[in-house]
């Protein structure tokens, strides 16, 4: 890949973060409140804020506190197994790495959520133009 072609760390990290809110939305029914991806080698770390929906919230408050939380964390585990093709497909599409293995949780107390991507390799990119 020739150098102009080559995305910057800047851009890599914000095509993920556009694919990660979108299937947030598409699959969760709600975007995050706000979302961070952090390229570093190999790992890509995407940090979400403000993810859990009203009725996760609500399921969250309504039952006694571990099996509330244990209760959500399989749904969402099971959601992005299900969906876990779309989303190697989507961070290969970013990075022009594919993807190794795919790490998650989310707190029901912050209503944050962390998706760890380990990479077959760690992405090319190009250092941004001097201004």
């Amino acid at each position: 890949m020739r150098d102009v072609e080559k995305k910057t760390q800047g851009e890599i990290e914000a095509a993920v973060c556009q694919g990660i809110s979108r299937f947030e939305q598409e699959y969760m029914g709600r975007g995050p409140k706000d979302i961070h991806t952090h390229l570093i080698g190999d790992l890509l770390v995407v940090r979400l804020q403000g993810v859990l929906t009203a009725a996760e919230q609500q399921l969250v408050k309504s039952l006694p506190a571990e099996h509330g939380r244990n209760l959500l964390k399989q749904v969402r585990i099971q959601l992005i197994e299900t969906a876990r093709p779309l989303m190697e497909s989507m961070i290969l599409e970013a990075t022009g790495a594919k993807v190794l293995s795919l790490h998650h949780d989310i707190s029901t107390v912050t209503g944050e959520e962390l998706v760890i991507f380990t990479l077959a390799d760690s992405p090319a990119f190009r250092e941004p133009r001097k201004k």
